[in-house]
């Protein structure tokens, strides 16, 4: 079976089911004592073009994806390891810029691996800690569903051909993983990060589309293209953030709009974006 019929998703469940990894479910693995470590690559030609880019703001854009998935976790960030795949005919100042970009945040980069490749590569280790790591499994009948800014952002600036700058949610993660039972960033659309909840739940997640704040210039379909890296929650309480649904019996992810049931669809890494659009 091919990579592209099976699907991410797949392919995480076959490594479990083999117990060739264990503890993937969340955005981040939890170790001892609250350390948080999570990993995420950016691949030109699927993740980003240089001609819609500065190398500053790739670099920000690596720092802050990863720093997503420690904001999903509750956590304070420590630090960042960065491993860089770049062509030999590289220019210096383009990666000095790059570098500029990563250490753009506030959080040291200590440590990293440099290589040659074919194509600009950025591999980014965050390193941080929590007192307390909701995870996407624990979401309960009844528990508001929130979202910690608008979405649809990166899809806007797709359709434009341009680059949307990721925000860094770490203030709201640590808030919400007080008291959220589920907690997740959306990397991948809503529909689909809705459903890592649902999924590792055992519960329906019902979402109203008329209720989801949107970014300048986006449309409901974009809310399909992920990358917003906001934060999405399951929480008892609703503490200031919007709320665009709830957590019911049963399974699944059922999306409103205007009382009508609709699809959405979002991103997985070896089936693409429906037509294959560049990520």
């Amino acid at each position: 079976m091919r990579l592209s019929e099976l699907g991410e998703l797949g392919l995480l469940a076959e490594l479990e089911r083999r117990g060739l990894a264990r503890g993937i479910e969340h955005d981040a693995a939890q170790l001892a004592a609250g350390l948080v470590v999570t990993q995420d690559a950016l691949v030109e030609g699927v993740h980003f073009r240089l001609d819609w880019t500065t190398y500053r703001e790739l670099g920000y854009t690596a720092a802050a994806v990863n720093l997503s998935d420690l904001a999903a976790s509750g956590a304070e960030p420590d630090a960042l390891l960065v491993t860089l795949g770049a062509p030999p005919a590289a220019e210096l100042d383009d990666v000095l810029q790059l570098y500029e970009g990563l250490n753009e945040p506030g959080v040291p980069v200590v440590g990293g691996d440099t290589t040659v490749a074919p194509q600009l590569v950025i591999a980014v280790t965050a390193l941080g800690r929590s007192a307390r790591v909701p995870g996407r499994a624990g979401a309960r009948p009844g528990d508001a569903v929130v979202v910690t800014g608008p979405l649809g952002a990166a899809g806007a600036a797709f359709r434009e051909g341009r680059h949307a700058r990721p925000p860094l949610r770490l203030d709201e993660g640590r808030r919400l993983a007080a008291t959220a039972h589920a907690l997740t960033d959306i990397s991948d659309g809503l529909a689909v990060d809705a459903g890592h909840i649902a999924e590792r739940s055992g519960c329906r997640i019902e979402i109203e589309l008329e209720r989801v704040p949107l970014a300048p210039g986006a449309t409901v379909e974009d809310l399909a293209f992920g990358e917003d890296y906001e934060l999405l929650a399951a929480t008892p309480e609703e503490p200031g953030f919007p709320v665009i649904g709830r957590c019911r019996e049963g399974e699944d992810v059922e999306i409103r709009l205007a009382g009508e049931r609709v699809s959405l669809s979002g991103w997985d890494h070896f089936g693409g974006r429906g037509a294959g659009d560049l990520r």
